[in-house]
């Protein structure tokens, strides 16, 4: 081989594996190697965060339990940070019951691999990883993404954690990202609560629209829609305290101010005619001239 076609010869992509078990590690990388892939075997999260800042992986395959942090926690602060936040992690563990699998998901891992496995389930799975990451590459944030979820409140809240993982993709801040998660759950909430009456089999659709000016969240229930400038029990601008009595009237919990605190924290706030869509808008930069 020539030094021109070894200068030519794409670098092989590199995958962090994350375990602090020898065994399982070594079978891992070994697996990773014979898939054509270069491994880089840390054993615990400290390890994992050095490599990853210094190597940038193309993949991280990360266990659950290491010595000094377990793995959500090693997931959860890679995908909030804007540095390391599109580096697919697949959660390879023993740990195969659903509460655990909803917890990678809420903490945004990109796909979950439960021993024992085959090595063609190990390779699918990250393959999909991979894949991923080349789209998200191509594609950039720009796009649209829907989540269809059940109306209770634990889905909303990992939908929203997800959104939050997006959102460090685009030039909001930090305080901006806080202020579209807590509308998210409040719009979301209502829907929940009064468009759906609490019915978790209905189904709360969020949509991300995300272009080079702003963020859209559009937030669909499935209820028979409501007038937002009739609700004598929600608080308002002009009267932000008034329909407390009301509620107190209607024997309503506390509350009422979800879609003021929400349209305070967007650029852009309304409703469809039916009353069961709800449009947020944050821009960037500068709103334009409603």
């Amino acid at each position: 081989m020539t030094s021109a076609d070894s200068m030519s010869k794409p670098m092989p992509r590199t995958v962090l594996v994350v375990d602090d078990e020898r065994d399982n590690n070594d079978v891992l990388s070994s697996l990773v190697q014979a898939r054509g892939l270069d491994p880089i075997q840390v054993f615990s999260g400290a390890q994992a965060i050095a490599a990853v800042a210094e190597r940038k992986p193309d993949l991280i395959l990360l266990d659950l339990t290491l010595p000094d942090m377990d793995g959500f926690e090693l997931c959860d602060r890679l995908k909030r940070s804007r540095e390391t936040n599109l580096i697919p992690i697949v959660m390879v563990t023993s740990a195969a019951d659903a509460r655990h699998r909803a917890s990678g998901v809420r903490v945004g891992a990109n796909g979950y691999l439960s021993k024992p496995f085959t090595p063609a389930q190990l390779y699918e799975i990250m393959d999909e990883a991979l894949a991923w990451h080349e789209e998200h590459q191509k594609r950039g944030t720009t796009g649209e993404i829907h989540f269809d979820i059940r109306s209770e409140l634990n889905f909303l809240a990992q939908a929203n954690d997800m959104l939050a993982d997006l959102f460090a993709h685009t030039p909001l801040t930090e305080r901006q990202i806080k202020d579209l998660k807590q509308a998210i759950m409040e719009m979301g909430g209502n829907a929940i609560e009064w468009g759906h009456r609490k019915n978790a089999d209905l189904v709360l659709r969020i949509t991300y629209r995300i272009d080079p000016k702003a963020v859209t969240l559009i937030i669909q229930d499935e209820g028979p829609g409501f007038n937002p400038r009739q609700l004598p029990h929600a608080a308002s601008e002009e009267d932000p305290i008034g329909h407390i009595e009301i509620r107190n009237e209607l024997g309503l919990r506390e509350g009422g101010f979800g879609i003021m605190l929400a349209r305070g924290m967007v650029d852009k706030f309304h409703y469809n005619t039916r009353g069961n869509i709800v449009t947020m808008i944050k821009y960037y930069d500068t709103p334009p001239h409603q």
